[in-house]
């Protein structure tokens, strides 16, 4: 039996069409693009989209035309995902609604920091599935969208884990800390080693960007640091590996008891 196809993100063409996706479901748009001199009632679309912190592409008609070709676009589509991000306080109160279910459960969440390649997005996805994962975190800004090309790379398990996409990641890692979690940051020359660390509580795993890590307010934002001692010549680790790496030590204090 042949695989089963992943859906593409979805295109939505026109202005009531995306004036209603944006009322209805902005949680799943990926982005809006509008044409520049599109003419007027447009920037109507770039305030909402802005409201709504969904992010915003100005293009000229060429580019919009290849998007939608032959299609009566009106100046404005946009691009949604083709799994539904969650809310995040509706996804933590899914997961463990109160404080003593924090501690007795100790969910696992996985935090990405501007993630922007897809297969590395995919990557932690399959991972944090099969680790346990109870849920993902991601910025609404400069972060690889929840498209097909994460699907694939996720080995068709992106459906199986709740993905909150959010405004402020290092608002929500206050918010995760009130409600019970430690909140440990992936970072270089973290002063706490992986193998040292006590993995058996609630946590927030929070992994930093490609080549760049965490963000300072994020690590500033954090419990504490977490460091992956390297043996051999090499200066680091691939971000969906080092995650790897992470959520198994997490999983294992887990299983050991």
């Amino acid at each position: 039996m042949s695989p089963k196809k992943q859906p593409e993100t979805l295109l939505i063409v026109g202005r009531n069409p995306v004036r209603e996706a944006l009322e209805r479901e902005p949680d799943r748009i990926e982005k809006v693009m509008i044409q520049r001199g599109g003419g007027r009632g447009l920037d109507a679309f770039r305030r909402a989209a802005s409201e709504a912190g969904v992010p915003v592409q100005f293009v000229p008609p060429r580019r919009i035309n290849q998007v939608a070709p032959g299609l009566h676009h009106q100046g404005v589509v946009a691009f949604t995902a083709p799994i539904a991000y969650h809310d995040v306080d509706d996804m933590l109160a899914a997961i463990a609604p109160d404080l003593e279910t924090v501690q007795r459960e100790k969910p696992i969440l996985l935090v990405l920091d501007r993630i922007e390649d897809p297969h590395n997005f995919g990557a932690m996805v399959r991972t944090a599935v099969a680790a346990g994962v109870a849920g993902v975190i991601v910025p609404k800004q400069h972060m690889a969208p929840l498209n097909a090309t994460v699907i694939k790379a996720s080995a068709g398990t992106a459906p199986r884990i709740p993905v909150a996409r959010v405004d402020r990641l290092a608002e929500v890692l206050g918010q995760l800390k009130e409600r019970g979690y430690w909140v440990m940051g992936a970072a270089e020359g973290g002063a706490l080693s992986v193998w040292n660390a006590d993995w058996d509580r609630p946590l927030a795993l929070v992994m930093g960007s490609e080549g760049r890590g965490l963000h300072p307010r994020l690590a500033e934002a954090c419990d504490y640091l977490v460091s992956i001692p390297m043996r051999g010549d090499a200066d680091s680790l691939n971000v969906s590996v080092a995650a790897g790496i992470l959520l198994f030590a997490a999983a294992r204090a887990r299983d050991s008891k």
